[in-house]
């Protein structure tokens, strides 16, 4: 090892130190007072945990909010005030400076990085937990968005798990109805990926391909020879937030849940590929000269999850199993998420959820994500009735794959609610699972991956 490498691993070293001793400081205090006070377990004052815990995390920025954020979506993961707390945290992170930014273009592109854009802004356009993103001009004219992260976060991240490790095990000892340790897995397996902007150009390019024939969702193309693990070229879509929205006319806002809809379930349907990030920020709307309304722009491919066709299959399955009503053929798709060992009870208890999620797609009708449920609250209350029984009948183990194509569904539904959209998600589903076929879902999966440079999913859970 030269000794250039033997001080960046020092630095790399020190700098996960730090962020341990940081997370541990401020996350370790308040953990100990919900264990003191048996906050988590149903007694005293969880309001006034939760408000610390949000404070401590919300100090620290970084991965870690990342993570708080995907604990709040994942429904009955935490108590309703610790979800409520950390939904409202902002992943918004001070901006690097013109100086750092440009070390750090740099060190990504070497020295004469200036040289290789007509264009590019000092003040970044947006920035996040993991990285800032810049505007930029191409030689060739084409405006581009330039992704870049920012220094030591796989340092930071590293340490960030490390502590979430720690409050998912104190999670299970205080509450043992939910065995959250592949949950833990998962979000580390996806927090990780998301600091790898070359795989991330990878899923851009497999979304360009399965999203080809649904013209109201636009990809943006990437610019590989300005691109690298740590910085993402991409064109920049223009187009205006789906919030400026909410109040525009029901055509509009039914046109854009439609485009929403099709740019999620379509490709899992068809290729076992989800967006397991469908907030409001990673959209925006796009429109004709003339102002009408077309469909939206997808802007963030960092947290994609693809599945095993196995698993895609087990929902379809579960979705005519409920229909049904065929208990057989509802245990079969649960174990091919990879449940195991479901009692009758604990599978009854597993279908209040499941006719929750399904809700939407079981009846052919026209009607909101829904039916009159505020945004806030949306499967709060099916969560606390699962979690309620869970403790008697449990506990259960959520399967690893299961995890974010949970949360992403609930997501979605939460972008649906701010839109107020009125449509038939039945016809819509159906539209999508039509003609479904396992094999044709693994050989379209297995090309499109292929063509990406992405590896074939292996399953987390036994088949």
């Amino acid at each position: 090892m030269s000794d250039l490498e033997n001080d960046l691993e020092k630095n790399r070293f020190s700098a996960r130190a730090r962020r341990y001793a940081r997370v541990g400081a401020n996350v370790g205090g308040v953990a100990a007072r919900l264990a003191a006070n048996r906050l988590i377990s149903g007694s005293h004052d969880r309001e006034s945990g939760a408000a610390d815990l949000a404070a401590a995390l919300g100090g620290l920025k970084g991965p870690i909010m990342k993570v708080a954020q995907l604990m709040a979506t994942i429904p009955d993961l935490l108590p309703p005030e610790y979800a409520a707390e950390l939904a409202k945290l902002q992943s918004e992170a001070p901006p690097m400076g013109w100086a750092f930014v440009k070390r750090r273009m740099q060190a990504e592109l070497g020295p004469d990085w200036q040289t290789k854009f007509a264009a590019f802004e000092h003040k970044p356009a947006a920035a996040a937990s993991l990285g800032q993103v810049h505007r930029a001009r191409a030689h060739d004219g084409a405006q581009l968005a330039c992704k870049l992260q920012y220094p030591d976060m796989q340092s930071a991240v590293e340490a960030d798990l490390q502590q979430l490790g720690w409050l998912f095990a104190l999670h299970r000892r205080m509450d043992p109805a939910i065995d959250t340790s592949e949950i833990a897995k998962e979000i580390a397996a996806r927090v990780r990926e998301e600091l790898d902007y070359a795989r991330e150009a990878k899923h851009v390019r497999l979304y360009k391909t399965v999203l080809a024939d649904v013209p109201i969702v636009r990809v943006p193309g990437v610019r590989p020879e300005l691109s690298t693990k740590r910085l993402l070229t991409l064109d920049w879509l223009d187009g205006d937030k789906l919030l400026a929205f909410k109040t525009a006319d029901i055509e509009t806002r039914n046109r854009l849940a439609t485009a929403l809809y099709r740019a999620w379930w379509l490709p899992f349907s068809r290729f076992g590929v989800i967006h397991g990030d469908p907030h409001l920020g990673n959209y925006t709307a796009y429109a004709k000269p003339d102002g009408e309304v077309v469909g939206i722009n997808l802007l963030d491919y960092g947290c994609i999850r693809i599945f095993p066709p196995r698993f895609v299959s087990g929902v379809v399955d579960l979705y005519h199993g409920l229909q049904k009503n065929d208990r057989t053929q509802i245990v079969a798709a649960y174990e091919a998420w990879g449940f195991r060992g479901l009692s009758h009870e604990l599978i009854d208890i597993l279908n209040i959820w499941a006719k929750f999620i399904f809700g939407p797609v079981m009846e052919d009708r026209v009607r909101t994500i829904a039916d009159g449920v505020k945004p806030g609250e949306y499967g709060r209350r099916e969560a606390f009735v699962v979690h309620r029984a869970l403790k008697e009948k449990g506990p259960v183990t959520i399967p690893q794959e299961f995890v974010f194509m949970d949360r992403a569904a609930i997501g979605l539904g939460g972008v649906f609610l701010h839109l107020d959209s009125r449509l038939n998600y039945h016809r819509l589903f159906n539209e999508a699972i039509e003609n479904f076929s396992v094999a044709e879902v693994a050989e379209r999966q297995r090309v499109a991956l292929a063509d990406a440079g992405l590896p074939t999913p292996v399953p987390s859970t036994a088949a």
